[in-house]
């Protein structure tokens, strides 16, 4: 609730301020809390006026209620799905990426998250015409590699050079760089106007492992501080600007337990709305870029789905080396 100030609604003068600070009131959450008429007493003041005054500062301050119907209704006018251009991903993403959303790829090294982000990047600005945002942290971006991925679409240098000036690449490898980056991100695209080469649809944070691991661990409680910082940071991305917010996260392995985990922890958890946990299947390692991939978390799906997924390409259907639609 705000600090009771001169102006902060009419009525409300600088000697109104000063008299129900004597009382000890000094927010709005106070004055609403407190005996108006004990007020009106000590402090001389009207009590018709201050009645008046908490009516005009819980209108000012308070939450309106809305209805489901309301809230699903906007739901779905301010929704938007982007594929990744990978079908069978799509498949366990129902439909694509979801705007208004943090997707998080989970994986060990040499899973694919990277990958899957060149191919996320490379659909979006080529195949939907929308410019993405892409945060690397960890030096694994190279134009190169998108660039093989916009050649197996179209030989057209043209198109390929368009669609690559619609990825902004922006490195930051610590923390305090990756906030800077993201606080300029949405100041910007808070203000960003539709342009005749689309508009920012997408960042990517490839990855937040990197510059989160090093603050946490024993009692490094600023650590802890700074990743909800972070994930307030991407959360308002995704839902205030209504943006795709794709992420990755490495694994590491529970002290207790020695089994294999996503990092960050606990807290992290609560931060993606949907994870995809990418795993190099053994029955498929001869074909290289396969990977199976599991919906872990989702706000839709039922979790515990797989798929095949080859992360090698993107755009046609992929033919799966393994049966698809696996459920544990």
């Amino acid at each position: 609730m705000g600090v009771l100030r001169a102006g902060l609604c009419p009525g409300l003068t600088q000697d109104t301020v000063l008299q129900l600070r004597s009382r000890g009131i000094r927010t709005v959450v106070d004055l609403a809390s407190a005996d108006l008429e004990a007020v009106a007493q000590t402090c001389g003041l009207s009590y018709k006026a201050l009645v008046a005054l908490r009516r005009v500062l819980l209108a000012q301050f308070s939450a309106f209620p809305s209805n489901g119907a309301d809230l699903y209704e906007e739901l779905k006018t301010s929704t938007a799905i982007l594929s990744t251009g990978i079908g069978s991903l799509d498949k366990l993403l129902d439909a694509g990426l979801y705007t208004g959303e943090v997707t998080e790829i989970v994986g060990g090294p040499g899973s694919g998250k990277t990958q899957v982000c060149l191919c996320v990047a490379a659909n979006v600005a080529y195949g939907l015409q929308q410019n993405v945002v892409y945060i690397d942290s960890n030096g694994g971006l190279t134009a190169s590699r998108i660039l093989q991925l916009l050649q197996a679409r179209t030989p057209d240098e043209e198109v390929q050079a368009g669609a690559l000036q619609r990825i902004q690449v922006v490195r930051a490898f610590d923390i305090f760089q990756m906030l800077d980056v993201l606080q300029d991100c949405r100041g910007t695209l808070s203000q960003q106007v539709s342009s005749a080469s689309g508009t920012v649809k997408v960042v990517i944070v490839d990855s937040v492992t990197a510059v989160v691991s090093p603050l946490l661990g024993g009692q490094q409680r600023e650590g802890l501080a700074l990743m909800m910082q972070l994930a307030r940071e991407l959360k308002t991305l995704a839902r205030d600007l209504g943006m795709v917010v794709v992420v990755t996260n490495h694994m590491t392995r529970d002290r207790d337990s020695g089994e294999l985990k996503p990092a960050l922890g606990r807290s992290w958890s609560f931060v993606p709305s949907t994870r995809i946990l990418l795993d190099i299947d053994e029955g498929a390692r001869a074909s290289g870029s396969w990977r199976r991939a599991c919906l872990t978390k989702s706000p839709r799906l039922p979790t515990g789905f797989q798929e095949m997924v080859d992360i090698g390409t993107w755009g046609p259907p992929e033919q799966s080396p393994a049966s698809q639609g696996d459920q544990i």
